[in-house]
């Protein structure tokens, strides 16, 4: 696929009838609007079915028949992100540390087309009221946080996911653990003298164990982005990913898009270890007794289907002292994820505090 003449047919498709100027999508809505004139065009709702793909037949046999889009990237070098820049762009800013950025070194490659995406719902002015409403819940947050992190740019981007889809049979061996109590006789003092008492006192008894486990897997989600920390994607959780659309570059416009640089391959084995948590609770329920121990697990994966999406997030980074921290919005739920920084002048007030009013009680329960 030639990426610039298809830019060039989605550009005359954005161009507002009334002005000249490109449409942008308004999230919330199913509509492409103007910033100037204020035109609206509603995006034709698409008929494609969102399919869950064969796995093992995609690598085999369609991976290089499959439709693709060039892209240029670029490596920010104050973070380490990896950037998806526009055909002809030159320069820009980070949206991940905020640092300026020029294309001077970036690389063109051809990745896969989503295939299907969640729109933004929440728009910018409501992200950053998200953003707000977060900040003032932070406890030892320096009194100066809200205006250096207002004076951080906002920017809406389509972040790339896969999802799989499995079932797994995993045949284990293990133990399970059967609580029983036995009567012990012990020697204590009360009111000056030794008296003799008895007490219940709880043992395991362990027996070998072994079987065998389903588990059935829908949309584990993978996110596709090496550009943010996990633990705070992971935190953004759960999408609604029932109001999946079929991939549109209406969609697109007015926001950044990012591709992917966790492949295929490599994400379905990240799949998979979040999968091993669920695999073994269902041993450890189908062990029973009280306790539980699991020696060996070899699970086999069958019907793996996946799904190459598009997710909304808003993302924003600000600098506080000689440090950048970065803020997730979930473009969909508005659910805030980030870094922050800490007052030691409000985290030593509140131990003084909490020492002195220690000594208080102290003298006044001596009295």
């Amino acid at each position: 696929m030639d990426f610039n003449s298809e830019n060039k047919e989605i550009n005359k498709e954005l161009k507002c009838t009334g002005c000249g100027a490109i449409l942008q999508f308004k999230p919330g809505t199913k509509s492409l609007t103007c910033t100037y004139c204020g035109a609206e065009n509603v995006i034709e709702a698409s008929t494609e079915v969102i399919e869950e793909i064969d796995f093992e037949k995609f690598i085999s046999t369609q991976y290089e028949k499959e439709e693709k889009i060039e892209v240029v990237t670029v490596r920010c070098s104050a973070c380490g992100a990896s950037l998806t820049m526009l055909p002809n762009v030159t320069a820009d800013h980070c949206p991940y540390c905020a640092s300026s950025i020029v294309v001077q070194t970036g690389s063109t490659s051809k990745v896969l087309k989503p295939k299907s995406l969640v729109p933004f719902v929440i728009d910018k002015k409501k992200a950053a009221e998200f953003f707000r409403n977060w900040i003032n819940k932070l406890w030892f947050a320096p009194s100066d946080l809200k205006q250096k992190a207002a004076s951080g740019n906002l920017d809406g981007i389509y972040v790339p996911y896969w999802t799989y889809d499995t079932r797994t049979q995993t045949a284990y061996t293990g133990a399970r653990g059967t609580y029983y109590y036995e009567t012990e006789t012990y020697t204590t003092t009360e009111n000056g003298q030794q008296v003799t008492r008895t007490r219940q006192v709880r043992h395991t008894r362990w027996s070998s164990t072994a079987g065998l486990v389903a588990n059935d897997f829908d949309d584990i989600l993978v996110i596709a982005s090496k550009s943010l920390p996990v633990n705070y994607t992971q935190r953004l959780e759960p999408w609604r990913l029932s109001e999946l659309v079929p991939y549109n570059d209406k969609f697109l416009s007015g926001f950044r898009t990012e591709s992917y640089q966790v492949e295929l391959v490599e994400g379905l084995k990240i799949a998979k270890d979040l999968m091993t948590p669920v695999i073994r609770s269902t041993i450890c329920s189908d062990i029973g007794g009280d306790e539980q121990r699991i020696y060996t697990m070899n699970t086999s994966y069958s019907d793996i289907t996946f799904k190459h999406i598009l997710l909304p997030l808003w993302i924003s980074s600000y600098k506080y002292g000689d440090k950048v921290y970065r803020f997730l919005v979930n473009g969909q739920t508005g659910e805030v994820q980030g870094e922050r920084p800490y007052s030691a002048l409000k985290i030593t007030l509140a131990i003084l505090v909490t020492i002195a009013i220690i000594i208080i009680l102290i003298a006044l329960f001596s009295k």
